[in-house]
């Protein structure tokens, strides 16, 4: 049985009584999990859902996410997670590319989801999980709610309808979609990442090895759900361990101490703008960090004095710095403890059953030392991308995932990121693909050329800057610019800085040398 929900069943068997999620006051005992997960797929199956299906998750981090990781795979459907961060075009577009049939949301994003369903024709069901959240109301805010309620079917609602309900997992091959999950990419819009039962399985596996999981073991998950940090570094492979999870609804640096206190947690995944944020909060040395037994890290170079204060902040854990992508479930390699110091500077060496080779332009295999394309391979490696040939066989080339990253090796086969992949920007943790934030201004009537590079940021680590050619006769502010992008971009993807130029300098094929971009100085930015 290669179903993920699976796994529900047997430590509902084993260990009933122990507490599996945890959100504030809220507990749910793994019994419990279990049978809600029952009644959420039943009242799944009633609704239609079936093997294949798309089932779309627009959520803050709650116990309701897992529920429906768990149920929907239970059913034999997949699970869509969205970036809450985005806009509204944004999950239109990614809806409608995966064809989803229904969409689970909460009340801050109703409204959204209301004034985005007429161009989803698919979508068939809408389910609402009641409760008070903050933050995202004030961004998308009530404008266009009305008598949609009869549109909507509330989640507690569906698993009242079926009380007792015991659901059979669906029999899944490894090769099977388990999620869906998009992330910026190379071209202008975000692509679909296929993971498959097969590759999750790979995945937990490969790091309850590495770190010893336990059903000792409790996560505390700060980092968003729809992201691969807060899903899978390492929260579901605790949880397939049988381990506790906490979840923080939203990431509050203060609050991520208080958890660790409070729950004894002995694990995390931070954000390289987490991991600052916590090592900043005032009275941080009168909070209890010594359950933590390792932080996750990974997204940026971890400078030394960094990793000596997060050493110095979880005195009894190591910092465990990471390099993983999406198409892999996050996590392929890892720095241990015993190299933490020694090999400042590299991600570690790959987990079990995966391989890394780094290769030049013709796909030869380079020395130690030599830099070169980083590419994977093992059961981690995604199926490909969502109904996108193309950008599947440009990424898996016999056998090996070509990641677009640059790095090296060592002698000893420790890994070295040298360069992200190509012009993409890391702000605060969260991708942004440059074609994405250029795709928007092309569509400005003033606008001939754009071009968006990164600008160093001291919190974020990078924002988007953008060069601007105006056409002949036309010309715009900085802030009409700036709010043309944010009515169609995720806040943390608009420019944080426009420069109008006269061209962009271009090799001489056409192509924009955006290295050029990068050195100019930030005075003369408007």
């Amino acid at each position: 049985m290669h179903n993920f929900a699976s796994i529900l069943d047997y430590h509902a068997a084993q260990r009933p009584d122990a507490v599996a999620v945890v959100q504030d006051d809220h507990r749910l005992t793994v019994r419990e999990l279990h049978e809600r997960v029952n009644r959420l797929a039943a009242g799944l199956s009633a609704l239609g859902v079936g093997r294949g299906d798309i089932v779309g998750l627009l959520l803050y981090n709650r116990p309701e996410f897992l529920e429906l990781v768990y149920a929907v795979n239970r059913v034999g459907a997949v699970f869509l997670p969205l970036n809450y961060r985005l806009s509204e075009d944004e999950w239109q577009y990614i809806l409608g590319h995966a064809s989803a049939k229904v969409l689970v949301t909460e009340p801050d994003f109703v409204a959204a989801a209301d004034r985005i369903a007429s161009g989803l024709p698919g979508l068939a069901h809408r389910i609402r999980v009641d409760g008070e959240t903050a933050g995202a109301a004030e961004a998308y805010g009530t404008a266009g709610a009305d008598d949609s309620d009869a549109l909507w079917t509330g989640y507690e609602e569906l698993l009242a309808r079926h009380p007792g309900a015991e659901v059979e997992p669906v029999d899944v091959a490894p090769d099977d979609l388990q999620r869906l999950m998009y992330t910026s990419g190379t071209t202008s819009r975000p692509k679909g990442v296929c993971i498959t039962y097969g590759n999750l399985q790979a995945k937990n596996l490969a790091h309850i090895v590495h770190f010893g999981l336990t059903a000792a073991d409790t996560t505390l998950v700060c980092g968003p759900l729809y992201h691969v940090g807060g899903l899978d570094m390492p929260a579901l492979g605790v949880l397939y361990a049988g381990g506790k999870v906490v979840l923080q609804r939203r990431f509050d640096a203060a609050d991520t101490l208080h958890a660790i206190q409070e729950h004894r947690v002995t694990n995390l995944w931070l954000a390289p703008a987490m991991v600052n944020a916590v090592l900043e909060v005032p009275g941080r040395a009168s909070y209890d960090t010594t359950s933590v037994r390792f932080v996750l890290g990974g997204g940026e170079k971890t400078p030394e004095p960094v990793l000596r204060r997060v050493m110095s902040a979880f005195p009894h854990a190591w910092f465990a710095d990471a390099y993983g992508l999406t198409e892999t479930v996050s996590g392929d390699t890892f720095l241990d403890r015993e190299h933490s110091l020694s090999k400042l500077g590299s991600v570690g060496r790959p987990v079990p059953h995966t391989r890394v080779r780094i290769v030049d332009d013709t796909g030869r295999e380079v020395p130690a030392g030599e830099l070169g394309e980083i590419t994977l391979r093992g059961p981690k490696v995604f199926a490909g991308y969502w109904r996108d040939e193309k950008a599947t066989a440009a990424a898996l080339k016999d056998g090996w995932f070509h990641t677009g990253d640059i790095g090296h090796t060592d002698e000893d086969g420790f890994l070295y990121i040298d360069d992200r992949k190509k012009d993409m920007i890391v702000s605060g943790g969260e991708n942004i693909a440059t074609p994405e934030v250029e795709r928007v201004l092309y569509e400005h009537p003033a606008v001939l050329e754009a071009a968006v590079v990164g600008l160093a940021h001291p919190r974020w680590g990078e924002v988007p800057r953008a060069f601007v050619v105006f056409r002949p006769g036309g010309s715009a502010g900085a802030a009409e610019l700036r709010e043309f992008c944010r009515a169609r971009l995720a806040k943390f993807k608009v420019p944080s800085r426009f420069d109008i130029v006269d061209e962009l300098p271009r090799t001489p094929s056409g192509k924009v040398l955006k290295r050029n971009l990068r050195d100019l100085p930030t005075e003369r930015l408007v």
